[in-house]
């Protein structure tokens, strides 16, 4: 039975439903149960589970009208150099952001020619990397704040403890170490990068949205 040219049930669909099983379930052990219990971001969590779920259905769409896999690794690069404008995403939420587009590219195009056990090692040696990283051997997240440093008579080796003493009282965290940039000798400023450990504050923190330069 045909709908304006359409059929209305194609037997490919079971293995549409199969594959989109799979790749939920590897995206929720990925996000819900590695990724967000040590980072907390809510509103990553829509965004990463969008994404998936976006690039999984385009790629099977494509897959099905026989285009071209340079093609759609080509729009799949598109949306993984999107860059957003609204807050500054860490290195880590974006390498956890390729993940969830990779998984979702694995999972939906994969032929007949690869077998489910390699399909299955594929997705879980990505679950057992990541939780790896994040459990034993990456156990602690050092954070770093940007600033322009006043004191640059602190920032001379000698001063080096009394530079992390002055640091924890005006920032209120516990420095880990410092990094120093360019020093104006003029204004007697220093662009300092400051590094810490999450765990070991009392709050958390995020990064400053990045300045509008206008080149839209």
């Amino acid at each position: 039975m045909k709908v304006f040219g359409m059929p209305l049930f194609h037997p490919d669909m079971w293995e549409l439903l199969f594959k989109f099983g799979i790749n939920i379930t590897v995206l929720f052990i990925l996000i819900r149960l590695i990724y967000y219990p040590i980072h907390r971001k809510k509103d990553y969590l829509f965004t990463y589970f969008l994404f998936n779920v976006l690039i999984f259905f385009l790629c099977v769409l494509l897959n099905s009208v026989k285009l071209s896999i340079g093609f759609a690794f080509g729009l799949f690069a598109i949306f993984g150099v999107l860059r957003y404008r609204t807050e500054q995403i860490s290195i880590k939420d974006m390498t956890y952001l390729f993940a969830v587009i990779t998984i979702a590219v694995i999972n939906s195009l994969a032929s007949k020619k690869v077998s489910l056990a390699e399909l299955l090692f594929t997705d879980g040696m990505i679950l057992l990397v990541t939780f790896a990283l994040e459990h034993l051997w990456l156990t602690r997240h050092e954070a770093m704040k940007q600033l322009i440093y006043e004191r640059i008579d602190l920032i001379k080796p000698a001063n080096r403890a009394q530079l992390f003493q002055d640091l924890q009282q005006r920032l209120g965290v516990k420095v880990s170490r410092v990094e120093v940039g360019r020093i104006d000798l003029l204004r007697d400023t220093a662009q300092m990068r400051v590094f810490y450990y999450e765990d070991e504050q009392d709050h958390g923190s995020f990064m400053d949205a990045p300045r509008d330069d206008g080149d839209d």
